[in-house]
């Protein structure tokens, strides 16, 4: 090869490496915006579901507001197809329910428009997280909107709250058992860490004692005479139901240790004393009762932190979307969305139908009193039938995979019979 010929193949071996990195430097300075704008666009979807958060709760101070003052402080109201010649129709438990409506209406159009939200570029995606103005416009709308509908709609729609307020409620019981596997889980115990074990076994030391404390006061306020029948079944049953789930995790199949079943136990106390709490106010087996219980400031300060429950029961639920999905094991990518937007939405509007139920106390023909949420027989049963239910699931995520490992090795067996 001549001199001149060589000169040329490396003048042209210079030009592409020149070449090429400009391309990467062009490449480079157009990734940067594109993961500085990423990195913004996550932000807000992480701010947004805040946002929603206060919605609900603004929400919840509404029915509550109009059920318990609505009809002293607005008076005028006289619809005669939807309110009633006395507007008593749009008041109460009806109030109540049209602005349960109308809080299902905003979050299930907003579910509608997002389930097929996926990567953090999309329309809709960017919907979720911006255009505010015109969201709430959108609620404004949806909120007045039940207030012309005539109370038989309005009462078909109390029918189907009972049903999603179900659904959520077995939704709300599936997040809280994940979260605490996930949480036996990153505190399990570890030969090789001596202090994991300790603070495992610490934190079920407490759950447990704070267990049994519950189990006796529940029987030294809740059950003070023997006449108490019905309270003394729901304690005893819920200490037995304790002792179960104890023995199956400490079992040598199962072997889950304490930790797990430590935080159910103390869940399954909490539910029960919820339902028990419940009980009409007229009841005798309970001495922590007063005899007038409007204006008392504990029941104003039990009231407030039961809303605050509601939005955060809410609130966790939505944002767990890992809970329910099929495979756990994918990669998150840059430009995906961090949580199912989808499925916030639609925990929010189930959501809406159940804090209707918790104000109306799931009774759609009687208001409760001023400054009460979820009392009456109903709503006492309904957190009985939630407990046993819970603990019911819990044991079978015990349970489950000793029942399904014997099926394996008979196939395994099997499999090697017919390989000899």
């Amino acid at each position: 090869m001549s001199s001149g010929s060589a000169a040329a193949v490396e003048a042209s071996v210079v030009q592409i490496s020149s070449s090429n990195c400009e391309l990467a430097q062009q490449e480079e300075a157009s990734f940067e915006p594109n993961n500085v704008e990423c990195c913004a666009q996550r932000m807000k979807s992480l701010r947004a579901r805040y946002i929603y958060g206060i919605i609900f709760l603004i929400t919840n101070l509404i029915a509550w507001f109009i059920r318990d003052y609505g009809q002293s402080v607005f008076p005028p109201l006289y619809y005669k197809k939807a309110c009633g010649i006395s507007g008593s129709d749009c008041f109460h438990a009806m109030g109540v329910l049209r602005v349960s409506l109308g809080c299902f209406i905003f979050f299930f159009l907003m579910f509608l428009t997002t389930f097929t939200a996926r990567k953090l570029y999309q329309a809709f995606s960017k919907w979720h997280s911006e255009w505010w103005a015109l969201k709430f416009f959108l609620l404004v709308v949806s909120m007045v909107v039940p207030f012309f509908l005539p109370p038989e709609f309005i009462q078909i729609y109390g029918e189907v709250a009972r049903i999603g307020a179900g659904i959520f409620l077995l939704l709300q019981l599936i997040s809280v058992i994940e979260f605490i596997r996930w949480w036996n889980k990153r505190w399990a115990t570890d030969e090789q860490s001596k202090q994991s074990c300790s603070i495992a076994l610490f934190t079920s030391t407490v759950f447990y004692v704070a267990s049994i404390c519950g189990i006796v006061s529940m029987y030294y306020f809740y059950a003070p005479r023997p006449a108490c029948s019905l309270n003394i079944f729901f304690i005893t049953w819920t200490a037995v139901l304790l002792i179960v789930m104890m023995a199956m995790s400490l079992h040598s199949k199962v072997n889950r240790g304490l930790l797990s079943s430590g935080i159910m136990a103390s869940y399954v106390v909490f539910l029960c004393w919820s339902a028990i709490r419940s009980e009409p106010a007229d009841e005798k087996c309970n001495i922590q009762k007063p005899n007038d219980r409007h204006g008392d400031w504990t029941t104003i300060l039990g009231f407030l932190i039961a809303i605050g429950a509601i939005v955060m029961a809410t609130f966790s639920t939505g944002i767990d979307s890992k809970s329910f999905q099929f495979r756990k094991d994918e990669v998150k990518l840059e430009d995906d969305i961090r949580y199912n937007y989808g499925f916030f939405h639609m925990i929010f509007s189930l959501g809406a139908m159940y804090f209707a139920m918790l104000f109306i106390s799931w009774n759609l023909e009687d208001s409760a009193r001023k400054w009460s949420i979820d009392v009456g027989w109903t709503s006492t049963w309904v957190k009985i039938i939630n407990e046993w239910f819970a603990a019911t699931i819990y044991m079978w995520k015990l349970i489950a995979p000793v029942v399904k490992q014997p099926k394996v090795e008979n196939n395994e067996e099997s499999v090697q019979q017919i390989s000899i």
